[in-house]
């Protein structure tokens, strides 16, 4: 067969790699999103615990609440921009429930470490807090990827790319393929 057939046929072999590919597209950009809300959060954090009296704990709820509104409009608009758009309620609630086991995660870690060692120092709550952010990154990666930023259903995606064809001009020669057979 001719280079004109590349692509027409996939192997399991290029289906596996596509995926693990598209994978590896998406943790990047979860990455992306979630180092901005990391700076957003150890910022926040450290800003009301210098500028406050709140106690550690309740300044870090406070950082992690601030990220996480920052975080929802990078993951919507950015990491799953091509995700299922049709139930935005159900998805911000999805988003806001899993971020909340999240901010119960990365604040429980940072509270055993605050009053169960008495680790209270700003570098140790720094340290613990970063901890507490990374373990919970992994539950919300998986839970968002899963249950909050669906990929569309084939059917929906192949709809939703034909009607941004729409707009657009094909060629000549590529509109006579597609009209035949």
């Amino acid at each position: 067969m001719g280079s004109g057939s590349k692509g027409l046929h996939t192997t399991p072999r290029s289906a596996v790699r596509q995926r693990f590919d598209q994978l590896v597209r998406e943790m990047a950009k979860f990455g992306a999103v979630g180092g901005a809300g990391l700076l957003v959060n150890l910022l926040v954090f450290n800003l009301v615990r210098s500028a406050t009296d709140l106690q550690v704990v309740r300044a870090s709820v406070i950082a992690t609440v601030v990220a996480i509104c920052s975080n929802y409009i990078g993951f919507r608009y950015f990491t799953y921009r091509d995700r299922d758009k049709s139930g935005r309620t159900k998805e911000l609630t999805l988003f806001l429930l899993f971020s909340a086991v999240g901010l119960v995660i990365e604040n429980g870690v940072l509270y055993t470490a605050t009053y169960g060692f008495g680790l209270d120092s700003p570098l140790q709550s720094n340290v613990f807090k970063f901890v507490g952010i990374g373990i919970a990154t992994l539950f919300r990666f998986w839970s968002y990827r899963t249950w909050v930023f669906r990929t569309l259903p084939a059917r929906e995606a192949v709809a939703s790319a034909e009607s941004f064809l729409v707009g657009q001009t094909i060629p000549e020669g590529r509109a006579r393929r597609q009209h035949v057979g």
